[in-house]
């Protein structure tokens, strides 16, 4: 029988109202307790955060407290897969809850075939208002996020990438830790040197979680703003598109742009201009149709998928002016946002 240690790893920030519900999904997991352990790697936060966590130390040994000092999601992966002596570190944000039987799923999906280096599950949306669930409709769409399976749900096998997966020791040491430059998509550039170290990235739709989603728009909207800025910077580095699909808003927002300046100097292409969108909001419509669970959801949920849309696509297009064209350096706050 398989005797496999594993850690959990959890950067957060100022995130009191999640990190206690995240930490007792972790204690009530159906895993031999003595196998598992738990390290929170905390940014400094300036709310109650570090007091729920020490509660949780002072009558668990499990649960080990780490101070980031740089605040950075990824410098506080690192600091704990450096403190993690396991054979499995299983990366976690702070607004997840695991079901329970999470943690014995992701091992079981590794299934002794040595050519996978990481497994994942689905998320499934928690909306604690009516933004964020008209705003979880639209990201569990195909047309809101593309080929993200562990969304969408509607894959199991080899993928490009997962959230909150479970990683063997050795693909540490083969492809490295977290990039500390990238202040977003650290896991998706992560995840693409674990491919390209020659792993196989496994969905497995029996690994589920329970994600608190962003509840607001404005937040969604820097949020998948920053997601296409960074985008960029992790393709430079790579001198690669490490997946097809962050293409496809660089172009809508090229169309939009791009197709709205030429109608004005050259009338006679604005109707073809207009067909354009009204493809887009046709597609979207219905879409929203087959996601909405009730018919006022509709419009909120079309909003989302152009948010969605068009704040990725505007990030990547920033990303480009400041990376490639103006090689820039990094400059950004880089502290935890989730």
């Amino acid at each position: 029988m398989s005797q496999e240690t594993v850690s959990i790893i959890i950067p957060c920030r100022n995130e009191e109202q999640y990190i206690g519900k995240c930490l007792d999904s972790i204690l009530k997991q159906n895993f031999p307790a003595h196998r598992l352990d738990v390290f929170v790697a905390d940014g400094t936060s300036t709310d109650k955060t570090c007091e729920i966590i020490k509660s949780y130390t002072d009558r668990d040994s499990r649960i080990h407290l780490l101070v980031n000092e740089e605040q950075t999601t990824s410098f506080g992966l690192n600091l704990g897969i450096k403190k993690s002596k396991s054979d499995v570190i299983i990366i976690l944000g702070a607004h997840a809850e695991l079901l329970p039987d999470y943690v014995t799923e992701c091992l079981a999906a590794f299934n002794g075939n040595t050519n996978i280096g990481c497994t994942g599950g689905i998320l499934e949306n928690v909306c604690e208002n009516k933004a964020a669930e008209t705003i979880g409709l639209a990201m569990s769409s195909g047309f809101g996020v593309g080929n993200a399976h562990f969304r969408t749900g509607n894959k199991e096998g080899s993928v490009d990438t997962v959230a909150f997966g479970a990683y063997k020791r050795i693909v540490f040491e083969k492809a490295g830790l977290f990039d500390t430059e990238l202040v977003r998509c650290q896991d998706d550039e992560f995840n693409y040197r674990v491919i390209k170290s020659g792993f196989e990235i496994h969905l497995s739709n029996k690994i589920r979680c329970r994600y608190f989603v962003r509840a607001s728009y404005s937040k969604l909207l820097r949020q998948y703003y920053q997601y296409g800025y960074w985008k960029v910077y992790a393709g430079k580095k790579h001198k690669a598109v490490t997946t097809l699909r962050q293409l496809v808003p660089l172009l809508f927002i090229l169309y939009i742009l791009g197709g709205l300046a030429a109608g004005f100097i050259l009338p006679g292409l604005l109707p073809l201009y207009l067909a354009g969108l009204s493809i887009y909001i046709g597609a979207s419509l219905g879409f929203a149709i087959r996601a909405s669970k009730k018919l006022s959801q509709i419009l909120p949920v079309m909003g989302s998928f152009f948010i969605l849309h068009f704040s990725y696509g505007l990030g990547y297009l920033t990303g480009i002016f400041h990376f490639i064209i103006l090689n820039s350096k990094v400059k950004s706050d880089a502290r935890l946002s989730r």
